[in-house]
């Protein structure tokens, strides 16, 4: 089928350029990018090289693939991504985590930024994601099935990988992070939430809120990988917070964590 094809000409592009074969996918979300350059023996692949990758378009996503290694693990790093709100279809989206998939990966980590509902969150704390609420309004999964690809009906009972959860809490204790978990709810955007959506998400059990990520943990599963997430709380979500929403907020408060990130990351991945 059309995505399988797609994802033989990305890898056939990637592998006229490196033979590093990646144990472990990261995905960066907004302003966390810097990971990337700590990445040794870096191969850089920008977005718009590789076949069927779309472009970035929102500040805080470089939109590269970085393919190099972090301790004694070789990686594959997508330094951004695209958005469902910027007009892509679903399955573009998940694209550059199918291709992940299609090198080898086996573990993905998948970060963002998202906003706090639960009271115990503060802008600046790290959230690892235990379980999610899709609300996008939609699903990569949706369409024709390619059994090459995975089932046409995958378990999601544990999309969020136990095992790594309990790594990242040792690694987070070992660095005097606070440790945080939640439920990860994702809607389509661009748009912020409004106070009652953000009253219905609390409802629902929802700790923090974002407008990514759980496609690309759904189609990985779908493609057999284990899966982790780390949300960066960049601000208080609507209604809690008494200040107008703003991306700025989020890139700053990206930027007040990256050490703590990168220095968290650093730990993590050798163990995966």
């Amino acid at each position: 089928m059309t995505v399988y094809r797609h994802i033989q000409e990305a890898l056939a592009y990637i592998g006229q350029k490196s033979t590093v074969s990646p144990e472990v996918g990261v995905v960066l979300g907004s302003g966390l990018g810097e990971f990337a350059h700590t990445a040794a023996d870096p191969k850089i692949y920008p977005y718009a090289d590789i076949p069927h990758f779309k472009g970035v378009g929102v500040e805080g996503h470089a939109g590269r693939l970085v393919l190099g290694r972090v301790g004694n693990k070789n990686v594959a790093i997508l330094q951004g991504r695209c958005h469902y709100y910027e007009g892509h279809h679903i399955n573009e989206v998940v694209f550059p985590v199918r291709v992940l998939c299609g090198l080898g990966v086996k573990k993905i980590l998948l970060t963002n930024a998202a906003g706090g509902i639960s009271p115990s969150l503060e802008p600046g704390d790290l959230m690892l994601i235990r379980d999610h609420i899709n609300l996008m309004g939609t699903n990569p999964l949706r369409g024709a099935n390619d059994d090459r690809l995975g089932p046409r009906f995958p378990d999601m009972s544990d999309v969020y990988d136990k095992e790594i959860i309990e790594i990242m809490k040792e690694e987070m204790k070992s660095l005097g992070l606070k440790v945080s978990t939640g439920i990860y709810a994702a809607l389509g955007g661009p748009s912020y939430e409004t106070p009652a959506e953000i009253k219905m998400l609390a409802a629902l059990g929802a700790d923090a809120v974002g407008m990514s990520t759980i496609p690309e943990a759904i189609a990985a599963r779908h493609m057999g990988a284990r899966v982790a997430g780390i949300s960066c709380i960049s601000n208080l979500a609507a209604g809690i917070s008494k200040k107008p929403l703003d991306h700025k907020e989020v890139t700053e408060t990206a930027d007040r964590v990256k050490n703590r990130f990168i220095d968290l990351l650093n730990k993590i991945i050798p163990r995966l």
